[in-house]
C-alpha cells in the first residue's frame, strides 16, 4: 500500500513539475482541410504509409484528386545508403542514411498551391561486421524514424501553407 501511495505522489509531483515548465506533448498539426489525395508514390511506399499514420484523425485520405481539398503529389521518394567512413583495410565503419522526399501541393483543379519542395534527412550510423544483424535492425528502425520525422515536417508545412487552401475552399468562386 505504501509503495503504491508513494508512486502516486511521485507521479503527481512529476506531472505538476512538467506542467509548470511549459512542457506539452507534441500534437498533430492542425490542418485547415479535411480531405487529402496522395499521389505519385510507388505502391506500398513506406514514406506514404508514414504520412498516412501521421495525419490527424480529422483528415481523410481520398483516392481521387477531384474529391480532395488538396492534392499531395510525390515527385521523388528515395532512400540512399552510402559508406561514410572505412578503415585503411577497406572495412566499413560508418554508413550515411538519407531519406529524400520531393513533392508539390496542388489544388484539386491541378493548379499549384505549394511549388516543388524537397525535404531531406541524413543520419550517420556506425557499423561493425561482427554485429551485422543487430546493425541491420538498427538501420531499419532509424530509417522508419526518419520517414516519420519527414512526415511530421511535411504536415507542419501543410498546416502553414494550407491555411490559404482552407480559406479559398470556404469562399465561393466569383
Amino acid at each position: 500500500m505504501a509503495i503504491a501511495r508513494r508512486t502516486l505522489v511521485v507521479t503527481a509531483l512529476g506531472s505538476l513539475a512538467l506542467a509548470g515548465c511549459g512542457f506539452a506533448l507534441r500534437r498533430p498539426a492542425e490542418l485547415p482541410f479535411s480531405k487529402l489525395a496522395i499521389s505519385g508514390f510507388k505502391p506500398n511506399s513506406p514514406m506514404a504509409e508514414a504520412l498516412r499514420q501521421s495525419l490527424p484523425r480529422s483528415v481523410t485520405v481520398v483516392a481521387l484528386p477531384k474529391d480532395a481539398d488538396v492534392v499531395l503529389l510525390a515527385i521523388e521518394d528515395r532512400f540512399d545508403k552510402t559508406v561514410a567512413a572505412s578503415t585503411a583495410a577497406g572495412q566499413v565503419r560508418e554508413f550515411r542514411l538519407r531519406v529524400t522526399l520531393r513533392f508539390r501541393l496542388d489544388r484539386p483543379d491541378g493548379s499549384p498551391q505549394l511549388p516543388e519542395t524537397q525535404l531531406e534527412l541524413t543520419r550517420d550510423m556506425s557499423y561493425s561486421e561482427s554485429t551485422a544483424l543487430a546493425k541491420q535492425t538498427e538501420e531499419a528502425g532509424l530509417v522508419r524514424e526518419m520517414r516519420m520525422d519527414l512526415a511530421q515536417q511535411l504536415l507542419q508545412m501543410l498546416a502553414a501553407t494550407g491555411r490559404s487552401v482552407g480559406q479559398a475552399a470556404a469562399q465561393p468562386a466569383s
